[in-house]
């Protein structure tokens, strides 16, 4: 029997979104920051090379949240079990520091987000972390900062967990409010916890639906990994 798609087409209020669904007891998700890649960021295409010359490949990639020009992260960054990137609690202006933000995180067969003071009282080891903000949806309330009647319309990602625990990655295919974007998880996803991940940066490489955005350096990929079947 074929595998069902990973990723879907769906319009929400004036906006149109890309989905894509994994689940973390099946697929490898992974983080991938420059102290893994040894380089000063990357693009998917030179992500993809490093993972063949390991015997993988990715089926899946996204602009994992947000880096500092240098292309480090600028809060919280976890790979494979090392932690890259110090947890950042730090009171500041931008997307990134409107509290609450938040952590998603993958370990031992599960995906979560969760605000980053409650993942710091939890004392979790995940497998794979990466910290954004703001958070869209928290405990099915959208950000109370979020206006539905804002200006400001970007291309916006970011991520949430459906109630059956999978993992789903949503992209705007057109400029939308930080509001609209938030009641994409809450409404259309039943998602009780989603993450914002980057705006100005936003892509997706996705060759089942035959998607490979601007292909620009990044600092952090979320990427789902696969063996190669040779």
């Amino acid at each position: 029997m074929a595998e069902p798609p990973h990723c879907t087409e769906t319009e929400h209020l004036s906006g149109r979104y890309t989905v894509c669904t994994f689940d973390p007891a099946k697929d490898t998700i992974r983080l991938f920051g420059t102290k893994t890649l040894e380089t000063r960021g990357a693009t998917y295409d030179q992500l993809n090379t490093h993972l063949l010359r390991n015997g993988q490949h990715m089926s899946f990639a996204m602009n994992g949240g947000m880096y500092h020009p240098g292309y480090g992260p600028v809060g919280l960054l976890v790979e494979q079990g090392r932690e890259t990137g110090k947890l950042n609690q730090t009171n500041a202006f931008g997307n990134f520091f409107m509290k609450p933000n938040g952590v998603f995180w993958v370990g031992d067969g599960k995906a979560g987000v969760m605000e980053t003071e409650a993942l710091a009282k939890a004392g979790l080891s995940p497998r794979e972390a990466t910290q954004s903000g703001p958070m869209l949806v928290i405990d099915g309330q959208v950000h109370a900062r979020f206006l539905p009647d804002a200006t400001s319309l970007q291309i916006r990602n970011g991520v949430g967990i459906l109630p059956d625990g999978r993992v789903a990655f949503a992209i705007s295919n057109d400029p939308v409010r930080f509001h609209d974007f938030a009641t994409l998880f809450r409404d259309r996803l039943q998602s009780k916890n989603a993450l914002f991940l980057d705006g100005s940066i936003s892509s997706l490489y996705a060759p089942e639906i035959r998607r490979h955005d601007r292909d620009a350096v990044m600092g952090t990929i979320i990427a789902v990994v696969k063996n190669l079947p040779w």
